[in-house]
């Protein structure tokens, strides 16, 4: 059954899951801050910018008044850049239908709080919207589905109903939900790959090969897992596609915009000069950040994170950062096992 829904945000993810809900017959109308994005929208079903070559459904309406587009809707996905996301919720929160489906697609931490998404809106929301707030995350490069290519993620929520509808909502023969109860580890999982996949690029950039690669990946992982872990999280969250899954697409593909990042990062290139020849959000930079602070905070041992962190904000070589990761002292892989060093 076909329903209306707003997208806030006309990015590539924002603009790709629109065109997912339009490919399931739904009525979309997207919301943009850019008039002359909107008229491109409406007047040639194309979101060049971010989507280049692509031609979208005229079930797909952009508008710029941001009332107008959630006034009304029973299902509304956020999907704007974590640094917005306090501010555009506020904004959202007096439009909301009570009984509104509320879906964010964000991959961040709040830079100021350290919060992760979910919480942020739910402190901008009325309380009953809040308790039903759904995120979506896992592997998912916009430019893919976009082209319907076949793509599998996750929604998670403390409501069992409200992820169910959001599966019936988004769900289609190329895009595939799963559903679990895990929001902080999907939302700890979704954010920190961001880090490690600076990490994979800067690895890439400075020609250190596969085998760098895949032990930063596996060691990433295991940084994500004790945070989260930490935080509450479901170990086996990580071992899923909000984990494992989006880790891996986003450290590997030229499409990630965090990879390609750390790439021009580990090819000399300034941090300022990255993201000015990027264009567009490094969500990965602020969540370095942030997750830096966050370990710090709960005596968490996060060295891939402290050497990035060093690496964008402190002036280390990338080469340096390597030399440090590899130089550590002695331990176990295992962290089942009381660790020693010499």
């Amino acid at each position: 059954m076909s329903s209306n829904v707003a997208v806030i945000g006309a990015g590539s993810w924002g603009t790709a899951l629109a065109s997912v809900c339009a490919d399931n017959s739904h009525h979309v109308t997207l919301w943009v801050r850019d008039n002359s994005l909107a008229e491109e929208i409406n007047s040639k079903h194309t979101n060049h910018k971010y989507l280049p070559d692509v031609s979208l459904s005229p079930l797909i309406t952009a508008s710029t008044d941001l009332e107008a587009t959630v006034k009304g809707k029973k299902v509304v996905l956020l999907v704007v850049p974590s640094h917005a996301t306090r501010s555009v919720a506020r904004q959202l929160a007096p439009y909301l239908e009570p009984d509104v489906l509320l879906i964010h697609a964000t991959k961040g931490l709040e830079l100021d709080t350290l919060k992760p998404m979910s919480t942020v809106i739910r402190e901008e929301v009325p309380k009953e919207i809040g308790e039903r707030i759904v995120v979506l995350t896992g592997p998912s490069h916009a430019e893919e589905v976009i082209r319907k290519s076949p793509t599998t993620v996750v929604v998670a929520s403390a409501s069992q109903a409200a992820m169910m509808h959001a599966q019936d909502i988004l769900m289609n023969p190329y895009f595939r939900v799963y559903t679990n109860p895990d929001v902080i580890g999907a939302e700890i999982a979704g954010s920190l790959k961001n880090v490690i996949a600076l990490g994979a690029g800067l690895s890439d950039g400075l020609g250190f090969g596969d085998n760098a690669k895949a032990a930063l990946l596996t060691r990433g992982l295991a940084e994500i897992s004790r945070l989260g872990s930490k935080l509450g999280a479901n170990p086996l969250t990580f071992a899923g596609l909000a984990g494992v899954g989006d880790l891996v697409v986003t450290c590997t593909s030229k499409h990630s915009r965090n990879w390609r990042a750390g790439y021009l990062l580990g090819q000399g290139k300034s941090l300022q000069d990255t993201l000015d020849e990027l264009g567009m959000v490094v969500e990965g930079v602020r969540t370095t950040s942030a997750a830096h602070t966050l370990a710090l905070r709960e005596g968490v041992e996060m060295p891939i994170t402290h050497v990035l962190y060093g690496v964008l904000f402190e002036g280390k070589s990338p080469r340096q950062a390597v030399l440090d990761l590899m130089g550590r002292g002695r331990t176990f892989e295992r962290e089942d096992i009381p660790s020693f060093r010499q």
